[in-house]
């Protein structure tokens, strides 16, 4: 099969599977290149001209050095600048004396400062985002890995930004301890991308996958940061977020090859079974799976100054709406903005708190006192249910099925309504959303109908989903809906 080529031992640049971007070069009035000055870039690790403090010298030294014999990330080059014109790019070392995470999250050795956003704008608009793994995807593949007992482990891939390659033309000065004495004015043509870099996470990704696809992967359609493997009787999943990467498969063996794959390409370290994962802590139970964020909780109730705070039983006061206008404006719109922030994300595995969390984010944009109120009545519910997630279990059954509701004008503003679902795979909830309308309705049942469309959108993306993931459904998906009147509209 295709994934059991042998790989050289040294790095290999792989095909490009995708027509390349248009290179975008600087302005003409801002430098002009005089032919025939370049020279390669080599480290000179020297501690006195790296800085004062040894440390950092040290730290800067192996870094850079390691990250040059890896990528080579580019060459010296004169440039006249013109009035005003600059390097788009300077070096930042590192601090190795800060605190080091509680997560293993390795520090970039490179850091280019972008300028002032006027010595960009003479550059066209460049595609930068890169795509991101969905939360129900995940969920999604842990299900699965679960209910078919496969082995799944996490991997990190270090210096991962400093694997792409740049299309865009980019320079940089010369790092401090690095500098080229017979070429003191020249300045480093970036040919891969660093840390910092715009172009960096969409550069990474494109070279990521396009290893993966040489080898036999494929991308999904529904998305891009699923990769999957499907070869006679073998099947492998591998999801990507930026530089973490969770891995499954159907055997051990195909497991090992893929990770022995990856690792004679990039700079990677297999982190064993799956236990840490974007701020999620992963519990393997005899039954599957548990998936909670507790630490990232007690970080928000210290945020808030609420480590002490009386728990509360219930996230919201149902019979109370907010409205734009109540109260006097809250005195620290930045601290809203970062709990309600925070909050978000601890919706991945708390789908308790899902209506709640939409409900604070609908005002970030001018907090009042009554809406922080309401949020610290969600921070008191969380205070008693710290150690509340998700189960994943095995599941014997491979049906999706939908729960649907809305409200009707429950924004006393606007009189806009506010739907909601979730959605199950066998017995392990996958998918799960609480959304404010984006029109009027005129009808307890108009506003159902709408909520029943986006379950339907969701559960359709989720069955084309597990067609990609070989896994078709064979029965219709069931949703369910608490409104007579919207039955009859179907």
């Amino acid at each position: 099969m295709k994934l059991s080529a042998s790989l050289p031992d040294s790095l290999k640049t792989p095909r490009s599977l995708s027509p390349p971007h248009p290179t975008i070069n600087p302005p003409t009035h801002h430098r002009t290149q005089t032919p025939n000055t370049t020279a390669t870039l080599h480290p000179t690790p020297r501690l006195a001209e790296a800085g004062p403090n040894l440390l950092e010298a040290a730290a800067t030294v192996e870094d850079t050095s390691v990250a040059h014999t890896q990528t080579h990330p580019g060459h010296l080059t004169n440039i006249h600048h013109g009035p005003g014109g600059t390097p788009l790019l300077a070096h930042i070392p590192r601090n190795p004396l800060a605190a080091p995470l509680s997560l293993h999250l390795p520090q970039p050795p490179t850091l280019p400062a972008s300028l002032p956003h006027h010595h960009l704008a003479h550059y066209p608009p460049m595609p930068l985002p890169r795509p991101v793994v969905k939360p129900a995807t995940i969920r999604t593949v842990l299900s699965l890995a679960i209910s078919r007992s496969w082995p799944i482990h996490q991997l990190d891939v270090k210096n991962a930004f400093l694997h792409g390659h740049l299309n865009e033309t980019v320079f940089m000065h010369q790092p401090p301890g690095f500098h080229d004495k017979t070429h003191p004015n020249f300045v480093c043509r970036l040919k891969k991308s660093l840390y910092g870099l715009k172009q960096a996470p969409r550069a990474w990704y494109t070279r990521f996958a396009s290893h993966l696809l040489s080898q036999g992967f494929r991308s999904s359609v529904c998305d891009p940061s699923l990769f999957i493997y499907s070869q006679n009787d073998q099947l492998a999943y591998l999801l990507l977020y930026v530089d973490d990467i969770v891995l499954t498969a159907s055997s051990n063996a195909l497991l090992s090859h893929i990770i022995a794959m990856l690792s004679a390409e990039f700079a990677m370290t297999d982190l064993g079974q799956l236990h840490h994962f974007l701020g999620i802590k992963v519990t393997h139970t005899p039954t599957g799976l548990f998936l909670d964020q507790s630490q990232y909780t007690k970080d928000i109730l210290s945020r808030a100054s609420m480590t002490a705070c009386k728990p509360c039983s219930t996230p919201v006061d149902s019979s109370a709406k907010l409205s734009a206008l109540d109260g006097p404006i809250f005195h620290d719109p930045s601290l809203y903005r970062s709990l309600a922030g925070a909050l978000q994300y601890l919706t991945f595995t708390r789908p308790d708190i899902t209506y709640a969390v939409q409900q604070i984010c609908l005002f970030m944009h001018q907090p009042h006192d009554p809406h922080f109120a309401f949020l610290k009545r969600v921070l008191r519910y969380l205070q008693g249910t710290i150690d509340y997630g998700i189960r994943l279990t095995r599941s014997t059954t491979q049906s999706l099925v939908a729960y649907s509701d809305a409200d009707w004008a429950g924004c006393p503003d606007s009189r806009r309504s506010t739907s909601g679902y979730c959605v199950f795979l066998g017995d392990n909830i996958i998918s799960w959303s609480s959304k404010r309308q984006s029109t009027i309705s005129r009808s307890s049942a108009e506003a159902e109908y709408r909520g029943v469309s986006n379950a339907v959108a969701e559960t359709t993306w989720l069955r084309n989903l597990l067609l990609e993931l070989h896994i078709p459904l064979k029965q219709a998906s069931v949703i369910y809906c608490d409104n007579v009147s919207t039955f009859g509209r179907m």
